[in-house]
């Protein structure tokens, strides 16, 4: 179970995270859209695992390893920005958020 600064420093860390990868996803190609949907904190708070979701998703696998490539990058950046907020940035781990397709599954199946 999450403590309340888990879920405080998870919902801080998402937020910042979207807008570095806006900056990312201009830079790349116009066109994908990657948003983190989820961010889990370990208990000593010094692992982050970011759930990412990729539009359009054929390229989810080349942009999940370009993620993890960029990942000390990222990791700077988001610690320039928390610089007042938090004392260590948390190693970030990137994986793939499949609920939505699990959930457009479930429909198809349910109106077949």
């Amino acid at each position: 179970m999450e403590t309340t600064r888990q879920s405080k420093i998870a919902r801080l860390i998402q937020k910042e995270i979207s807008e570095i990868f806006l900056g990312f996803t201009r830079s790349l190609q116009q066109g994908i859209l990657v948003s983190p949907t989820i961010v889990r904190i370990s208990p000593d708070l010094s692992v982050a695992r970011v759930y990412i979701s990729v539009f359009p998703s054929n390229k989810e696998q080349e942009i999940l390893q370009l993620m993890n490539e960029k990942s000390v990058s990222i990791r700077h950046d988001l610690a320039q920005r928390t610089r007042h907020q938090l004392r260590t940035v948390p190693t970030l781990t990137f994986f793939l958020d499949d609920s939505l397709d699990y959930l457009e599954n479930i429909d198809q199946l349910l109106n077949a």
